[in-house]
């Protein structure tokens, strides 16, 4: 089965002090370096919603067909559990509002994918109350986005559902027809989980994957009155998709015997070894595409 690509905008938005593109530029990056599709960063340099009026969608519309980019995501920024200490701000509308208005905005220029977030954890604050927060929230974005064709993909980064078992329950909780995962290998890897199993489990209701791999850096702080080392958490250095200590052969290979069909993009979201000169952004993408070729290859 051949995974259709996409390549996450964010990869050259200058965030982490990386080469950075306009958003035509990058659409035309993606298509010259041989990518099915594009994910779409939705707030600003590339596709924020207080920039693109229709007549901007519409032309962007047009370079994404010009440039046969067919498979289309664009990508929230948002946090449900943000500022929870500030009730008296309808926080619950504003969020719903911008994951709505950007569902809207997907349907406008091609896509019909939407990858969100669930929110940061408040330690003050119940846990269940923030997950019913989350789970209402999301659910009503779903339905507002199913008037536009749009699925709703939650992504397993942010604090509340970040467990695979529990991204799976929030999605049977919120339980719309499109609302899915996009359940990403890195954050159980990191958690220690059986990235197989995960990926066995949650591949019925998984949508998109998005890549992205690291070398574990050992950290250690000198404690000088016992003439030794503290262990501290490991920094995680973005590496070449085949590089790194995520087996992403195996993942994806686990994913597909569980019956994902769905798309797979690639992200350069923190530094990268070497650096973020287009020449390496560039390579690092290349490998990307060269990798999952193989990968299809030796499973067609």
């Amino acid at each position: 089965m051949a995974f259709p690509t996409l390549l996450h905008s964010v990869s050259y938005s200058g965030s982490w002090g990386q080469t950075r593109l306009g958003l035509d530029e990058f659409i035309d990056k993606a298509a010259d370096l041989g990518f099915d599709g594009v994910m779409l960063m939705a707030k600003r340099p590339h596709l924020s919603l207080l920039d693109y009026d229709a007549e901007r969608r519409s032309k962007l519309r047009a370079h994404l067909g010009k440039r046969r980019l067919s498979r289309i995501c664009v990508a929230a920024y948002n946090n449900i559990t943000g500022d929870w200490e500030h009730q008296d701000v309808p926080h619950y509308e504003m969020q719903a509002h911008y994951l709505t208005e950007l569902a809207r905005l997907t349907a406008d220029i091609g896509g019909d994918l939407l990858r969100i977030f669930t929110g940061y954890e408040v330690s003050s604050i119940h846990f269940a109350v923030q997950w019913q927060h989350t789970v209402g929230v999301i659910k009503e974005c779903a339905r507002r986005a199913a008037d536009w064709g749009v699925t709703i993909g939650v992504q397993n980064h942010h604090d509340i559902a970040v467990g695979f078992e529990s991204q799976y329950e929030l999605i049977r909780a919120v339980d719309e027809a499109n609302c899915k995962a996009m359940f990403d290998a890195w954050a159980p890897a990191l958690h220690g989980a059986d990235v197989e199993a995960a990926a066995v489990k949650m591949a019925p209701i998984t949508c998109h994957t998005t890549i992205a791999n690291y070398q574990r850096l050992p950290r250690y702080r000198y404690q000088p009155a016992l003439t030794n080392y503290q262990e501290l958490p490991a920094w995680m250095q973005a590496v070449p998709i085949d590089e790194g200590f995520i087996d992403y052969h195996r993942f994806l290979s686990a994913l597909q015997d569980g019956g994902f069909a769905g798309s797979i993009s690639y992200e350069m979201c923190s530094p990268l070894r070497n650096g973020g000169d287009l020449e390496n952004l560039d390579r690092y993408a290349l490998q990307f595409l060269e990798s999952i070729n193989r990968f299809q290859n030796c499973t067609a």
